[in-house]
């Protein structure tokens, strides 16, 4: 690897939100989380797990309106950033500041970016390079781990 390789990677990971060192603001025991999460929305936010593409109600989701965690209710998303990604999951190029963070993820034997919510560090989905403009971003989001509000 080249030495300007390594350094802009370096540069690149540090400007991205990583998981904090201390936990979440929010926090929970399985069980807490079991009793308010439906057993799929528990599955995806808390086990990482992923629900079948195309069977989420907010991916023909075209109102104006917020995506929020469904675990602990912070925005995440607004409408204005979500796009058409033909993937089967709701999509959007752009989160809310301060909204998630990220980390690798390798569990299919791939180098993935895991997108987790920041408040609660519940399992979103991934984001990807294959966006739209103006970022080129595809944040590809587990419906279940989403709450729509119109606004």
């Amino acid at each position: 690897m080249h030495r300007r390789h390594l350094l802009t990677g370096l540069l690149a990971t540090s400007a991205m939100m990583t998981l904090p060192a201390f936990g979440y603001e929010v926090n929970k025991t399985d069980a807490e989380w079991k009793k308010i999460l439906s057993p799929e929305t528990y599955r995806v936010l808390r086990q990482a797990d992923t629900e079948y593409p195309g069977t989420s109600p907010l991916l023909n989701e075209h109102r104006k309106g917020i995506f929020s965690c469904a675990g602990c209710n912070l925005d995440l998303y607004s409408s204005d950033t979500k796009f058409e990604s033909g993937t089967g999951w709701p999509s959007f190029w752009q989160p809310l500041k301060n909204a998630v963070l990220t980390k690798s993820d390798r569990s299919l034997g791939m180098e993935r970016t895991e997108v987790l919510c920041r408040r609660c560090g519940g399992h979103l989905g991934h984001v990807f390079d294959d966006g739209p403009k103006p970022t080129g971003l595809r944040y590809c989001m587990n419906g279940v781990a989403l709450k729509f509000r119109t606004i």
